[in-house]
């Protein structure tokens, strides 16, 4: 990294680190590499982070691919960016059946698989920890998008315990803003991601994205209204 976006995003992470502690020495940390921007930038991070004194911990990542649905990145580039890094990288396929009838989105149903996936592997490994590429600009689109479409003011947290196994969920990217993220990736050269899903307009996401950048020209400060008052209700950690 360099410049005045390298300097933004460090301290970003490590504003997570001291606020919500999502690292701790020891730590066994299974990234999940989607491909995107977000998740490169985050195993990037991550395994730096890694290689200072303190805290010890070790970094892994998983790339899930759904058989049944067009999302991709390329393997060898993946290999290349991890190899780069010195992480080791798991590539593993699944899929759904699409002709089960259900309520559920296939949006839901492509992400749970993929979450299903992540699971099973961070067991097997022996991780504590699950990373995930949200930044500020997701959690605070997921807290607009619940209220208006679910009816309760909540959001992804940035640290989640889980109840049925030993294993926590941490977006230690939650307070770097999405534009930062951007422009790192075309400085660094990340690779694009094949987007052809085609259950991509399935999701309300990019309806409430539209909205927050009308929000955000009405209200500039809205970003840090929202934040703080899920920091306040208790919504970015969640036993």
């Amino acid at each position: 990294m360099s410049g005045a976006v390298e300097n933004r995003l460090q301290k970003a992470f490590k504003k997570a680190m001291g606020r919500f502690g999502v690292i701790d020495d020891g730590d066994h940390i299974l990234v999940g590499l989607s491909g995107g921007k977000d998740s490169l930038l985050l195993l990037e991070l991550l395994a730096k982070r890694s290689r200072i004194i303190k805290p010890r911990f070790t970094v892994e990542a998983i790339h899930v691919r759904m058989a049944n649905v067009k999302y991709e990145t390329s393997t060898e580039y993946l290999e290349s960016f991890c190899t780069s890094l010195g992480v080791k990288l798991h590539v593993v396929t699944t899929s759904f059946d699409e002709t089960i009838p259900t309520h559920k989105p296939k949006c839901f149903l492509c992400s749970w698989h993929r979450r299903k996936q992540m699971f099973n592997l961070a067991q097997q490994l022996g991780c504590n920890k699950i990373a995930l590429g949200h930044h500020n600009d997701d959690i605070i689109h997921t807290a607009l998008m619940n209220t208006i479409f679910q009816g309760h003011f909540s959001t992804m947290p940035v640290v989640l315990h889980m109840r049925k196994m030993p294993i926590t969920i941490i977006r230690p990217l939650c307070y770097c803003e999405e534009k930062d993220i951007r422009e790192y990736a075309i400085e660094a050269g990340y690779q694009k991601q094949v987007k052809l899903c085609p259950y991509e307009t399935d999701s309300h996401r990019t309806t409430i994205r539209n909205l927050y950048a009308q929000i955000e020209q009405m209200a500039p400060e809205a970003r840090y209204s929202i934040w703080n008052a899920l920091e306040a209700e208790g919504k970015l950690v969640e036993n």
